[in-house]
């Protein structure tokens, strides 16, 4: 089992937040998870709304690169609907480069079809673009020359500089919501992060990732399959959740704001109230044993080997979310490594 950071960067407050404070905060607590032995950093890319601070991922990558020696870090996802994709990988590249081999790169189409349409991207436009530029990425930076002839792309030869450190290429993942896309993700060797919020309907996509992955004869350790929670833990139960409840709260309201404002219903199953996510398992919210108590119960359940913990959301101040990656590292994580 290992642990991750998944971190959408969002608002951390009004109109009025200082984000040159919260980036400078966010990437003191990318130091933290650095020395704490957390696996990676991952960061949403979200365009237009408080949801995401980070609308160019790899311009903050690049400082948390400098800022850490081991923490592995990347997009989750980086949106190919919106970018070419010689572009998306001479970009991986040199994140490879500058961290010496860290990068771990998260690919999709855009899930949100107002935020594409921003960009005068459709949802078709998304998916057509996003077959082309996968296959692109993959045999670009295994031979250094970039090639297609699709519908969208016609690239003859361009020359990569640099090459990415990792080869064939840097680990890539993708956010698997049904089981097609998780077999998918498996005969490919792709890491998954799954939808979904009860561990039953994960492990419907972790059980079908095993399954495709066992039939591919592959001889190499079982990819990540990971799966978000938010997470704060504090010496008593009381404490944590008195600093959770309203960072959960205005989280949830950047989350949902661009579809309430274009009137179109919110699809995904987050809980719109805290004690409900509590009560769901999308809050893992505590002490430590309380916390330590959840995780196992819940990864168990949900077939995963990868946590990534929401560890800064809302306005949770940057103390609370320091404890909680202290706590983590001392009191929580050993009890998995008990198991291996």
């Amino acid at each position: 089992m290992k642990f991750g950071v998944f971190d959408h960067l969002d608002r951390a407050g009004g109109p009025d937040t200082d984000i040159g404070r919260q980036y400078a905060d966010r990437l003191a607590l990318t130091e933290h998870y650095d020395r704490a032995g957390l696996y990676a950093y991952h960061v949403a890319e979200h365009h237009g709304t408080p949801l995401g601070m980070a609308p160019s991922p790899g311009m903050f990558l690049a400082a948390v690169a400098q800022r850490t020696t081991r923490l592995r870090f990347g997009p989750l996802v980086s949106v190919l609907g919106l970018q070419h994709p010689v572009r998306v990988l001479e970009e991986m590249c040199m994140l490879d480069q500058l961290s010496g081999g860290r990068l771990e790169l998260g690919i999709g189409r855009g899930a949100s079809p107002i935020e594409l349409g921003f960009f005068g991207v459709t949802p078709d436009d998304a998916a057509e673009i996003y077959r082309e530029a996968v296959e692109i990425l993959l045999a670009g930076a295994d031979s250094g020359r970039i090639s297609a002839d699709g519908p969208r792309f016609v690239l003859r030869g361009v020359p990569l500089h640099p090459m990415p450190v990792q080869r064939p290429h840097p680990p890539l993942w993708y956010a698997a919501a049904r089981p097609e896309s998780a077999r998918w993700a498996a005969e490919r060797d792709v890491n998954i992060v799954v939808g979904g919020v009860r561990p039953s309907d994960i492990r419907r996509l972790t059980d079908a990732y095993r399954a495709a992955w066992s039939r591919t004869g592959a001889t190499s350790t079982l990819p990540l399959l990971g799966m978000n929670r938010h997470v704060v833990i504090a010496d008593t139960d009381a404490e944590a959740r008195d600093a959770a409840r309203p960072a959960y709260e205005l989280w949830y309201d950047h989350l949902t704001l661009l579809w309430r404002e274009n009137d179109v219903p919110f699809p995904l199953p987050f809980a719109p109230s805290f004690d409900a996510a509590v009560s769901s398992g999308m809050c893992l919210v505590g002490s430590a044993a309380t916390v330590r108590e959840a995780a196992l119960r819940e990864t168990a359940e949900a077939g995963v080997n990868y946590l990534l913990c929401r560890l800064a959301f809302g306005d949770l101040p940057l103390e609370v979310s320091k404890r909680s990656v202290a706590l983590l590292a001392d009191e929580v994580m050993p009890a998995f490594s008990e198991l291996e």
